[in-house]
């Protein structure tokens, strides 16, 4: 087995053991080093945001000291969800090795496949009103206005 999966595999064990949350880990390698594992803590912190990849994100940009981890590689259990999945593309990870895949997911009861859906079509799941549109647009204005402003 790899090394990192085997790493992101035992934060897995560990969520499933402790009750923290479902079988799910990551790793985060930076230039061959292993700098973050995490598991899910979903259930232990009542979190719906507390997946292994998320929490591994947080400590591997803690540690580094940026949100720019271009330069690492992730390493996953299962497949990203879409949430997971956009936390990568925030964090500019450019490489993610995953050991299941979604079909497996939802067979062990973890089924992602709505959510996906959902995203590619969010007003047939929630409804979306916009509000304030003036007062919103105003916070770019001052954001383009800010002479000391950071892009991400």
């Amino acid at each position: 087995m790899n090394t990192w999966m085997a790493a992101a595999c035992n934060e897995a064990l560990d969520a499933m053991e402790t009750n923290a949350g479902g079988p799910f880990g990551a790793a985060i390698v930076h230039n061959g080093e292993l700098i973050a594992t995490a598991h899910n803590e979903v259930l232990e912190t009542n979190d719906p945001t507390a997946h292994a990849e998320i929490n591994a994100i947080r400590k591997a940009s803690e540690k580094l000291g940026t949100h720019d981890l271009s330069e690492c590689i992730l390493y996953t259990t299962c497949y990203p969800c879409p949430m997971c999945m956009g936390a990568i593309f925030w964090a500019r990870i450019p490489t993610v090795y995953y050991a299941s895949s979604m079909e497996d997911a939802a067979q062990g009861g973890f089924d992602d496949q709505h959510f996906y859906t959902m995203i590619a079509h969010p007003e047939t799941a929630i409804t979306l009103n916009p509000l304030d549109r003036e007062e919103g647009k105003k916070l770019f204005s001052r954001w383009l206005e800010k002479k000391d402003r950071r892009l991400y």
